[in-house]
């Protein structure tokens, strides 16, 4: 699995940098179509732009687990290295931001570094010793949890910072 693992999991960054990078547009281009809105950022919110990067993670474990799903602990490590995408932006964008102004440039390596974060994370993880299966199932469920989050609140906004769109002050759609 080494060898082929890590061919997989490059790949992937760049799956999920090119897709997520689409995802930026898509509603839009959509026209402001709601299903599309479900996975795709519908404003420039800290939280709009995490779909960027988990939805095409996700859609790409769907792809690899054709090729890894005999490995026990493939959904423990997707679900952490899936997971690693949003925290890691959440962190770097407001401990970057909390020192100086917001900077496109600083944003997109965000989301790059976020995604080799997770990717490394994913291929640390399934090079490791199998997990207790129950593992999986709480991976499961977490990942589930995180796309229902993502779908609901695209719709029923928070009134939080991490939700606001910083050009319009307004909450979701």
């Amino acid at each position: 699995m080494g060898k082929s693992l890590l061919f997989y999991e490059i790949i992937g960054i760049f799956f999920i940098l090119l897709v997520g990078s689409m995802l930026h547009f898509t509603f839009e281009l959509s026209g402001n179509n709601k299903i599309v809105a479900a996975f795709s950022a519908v404003n420039e919110s800290v939280w709009e732009h995490l779909k960027m990067g988990f939805w095409p993670a996700v859609l790409y474990a769907g792809i690899e687990y054709r090729k890894f799903k005999s490995a026990n602990n493939f959904l423990f490590a997707k679900f952490i290295g899936i997971y690693m995408i949003p925290i890691s932006i959440v962190v770097l964008f407001y401990s970057y931001t909390a020192f100086t102004e917001h900077n496109l440039v600083m944003d997109i390596l965000i989301f790059v570094f976020a995604v080799i974060i997770g990717q490394t994370a994913s291929y640390k993880l399934l090079k490791a010793r199998n997990v207790p299966k129950w593992f999986g199932t709480l991976s499961l469920i977490a990942l589930i949890s995180l796309g229902i989050a993502f779908v609901v609140m695209t719709f029923y906004t928070p009134q939080l910072k991490i939700f606001m769109d910083p050009i319009s002050g307004k909450y979701g759609i």
